[in-house]
């Protein structure tokens, strides 16, 4: 059987040239980065190296990055530790945070747990392809609007937020702007002293590095107060011993991306492009999100009358790796609250499925998909009382 992994928005393969990157950082340069001796400077020295590649890759400078265990930390820091420096506005009335309704757990639940600490959140609505409106995030900044948080691209539907429009309303406003930037790092270009950006968080097994590390870029001038406390490592922001190999495959991650780019990001959109027009051939099927400001590489359906958890089970018995939603809550039975913010109700939510390509898949295995999730549909159709063909 083949298999056929078309699920890389949760994760991606190990680049090999990563995985052989990093290999010598367990057993021969195992050095703590910390330690002046010899072994210390020669992880000390790959850690930098690291650093360079990811502030090249979105054009900020290396002591603009901040090593974290992974996207969801680096969320965390950027939202309570400029929240924490502003926590005498607390309360007075007035929305301090914005963000918006579809962002990743790692934003939505940091905000809650901010307002349970006496914060104010703003959400903001988005329309059905999944933006929000630049004209309701004006009217929503007030005197102690201090943050404003929302995502790059969406990590279930691919849709592109307006970033440098955002940022720069931001700065209009002395507002501090944050962006999770964890699925659109490696698929589009960044530049964030162009889109103003003031903290952007990124991941690094979703760009072919290993899991469990991650990055936070903090612009020059712009105070975190740290939420994890101890050695005092990363310039006192981020304490705890550096993870020194998983850094190393993060930093050459990004440093194949850098050099990939110009490459990657018209194959996966090729790619990308051949399943929609594909599936869409598909009788009811829709496209979930914006048509054109969309990752290169996703591609989010809703079929009618049939359930995405078993159109995806269905694929995976053909070998074909698929979600129905985010992977941090794809275990979870109640409807993504991304497609139920896009105007979508619990029926046709449940009934999607999101395919998200990378640079290892190929027209082929896109071929093939496309000819499986026909009979799929079918199947599953004839078996659905919410079909009336």
């Amino acid at each position: 059987m083949k298999r056929i992994f078309m699920d890389n928005a949760s994760t991606t393969k190990v680049d090999p040239e990563v995985l052989n990157t990093m290999l010598p950082y367990f057993t021969e340069y195992y050095g703590n980065p910390s330690s002046i001796h010899a072994f210390g400077r020669e992880a000390r020295k790959a850690v930098d190296t690291a650093r360079t590649n990811i502030a090249d890759l979105i054009s900020a400078k290396d002591d603009e990055i901040i090593f974290t265990a992974g996207g969801t930390e680096s969320d965390n820091l950027a939202i309570k530790g400029i929240s924490y420096l502003n926590k005498e506005k607390r309360t007075t009335k007035g929305p301090h945070i914005i963000t918006s309704t579809i962002e990743h757990p790692g934003v939505l639940e940091t905000c809650r747990h901010l307002e349970t600490q006496g914060y104010q959140v703003k959400y903001l609505p988005v329309d059905t392809d999944g933006i929000i409106d630049l004209m309701d995030l004006r009217k929503s900044i007030s005197k102690n609007t201090f943050l404003i948080t929302i995502m790059f691209a969406n990590n279930e539907i691919g849709t592109i937020q307006p970033i440098e429009e955002i940022g720069k309303i931001s700065h209009e406003h002395d507002i501090i702007f944050h962006t999770d930037a964890v699925q659109a790092v490696a698929k589009l270009p960044i530049d964030v002293k162009k889109q103003h950006i003031d903290l952007l968080s990124l991941s690094s097994h979703k760009l072919h590095g290993p899991k469990g590390v991650g990055a936070l870029y903090i612009r020059n001038g712009v105070k975190v107060q740290p939420i994890i406390h101890g050695g005092g490592h990363e310039k006192g922001i981020r304490s705890s011993t550096l993870n020194v190999p998983g850094i190393v495959g993060l930093g050459k991650a990004c440093d194949l991306a850098e050099k990939r780019m110009t490459k990657d990001i018209p194959y996966m959109k090729t790619l990308r492009d051949l399943l929609i027009k594909n599936t869409l051939q598909i009788e009811e099927s829709y496209l979930n999100g914006h048509p054109k400001k969309r990752l290169v590489n996703n591609a989010h359906f809703r079929f009618t009358g049939i359930e995405g958890e078993s159109l995806l089970l269905g694929l995976d018995e053909q070998g074909i790796a698929t979600s129905t939603g985010s992977a941090c809550s794809s275990q979870k039975l109640q409807a993504s609250h991304v497609l139920l913010a896009i105007g979508l109700d619990p029926v046709q939510a449940h009934g999607s499925l999101r395919l998200s390509l990378g640079r290892g898949n190929t027209k082929e295995e896109v071929n093939y998909v496309s000819k499986i999730i026909p009979q799929v549909v079918e199947k599953l159709r004839m078996m659905s009382p919410l079909w009336n063909r």
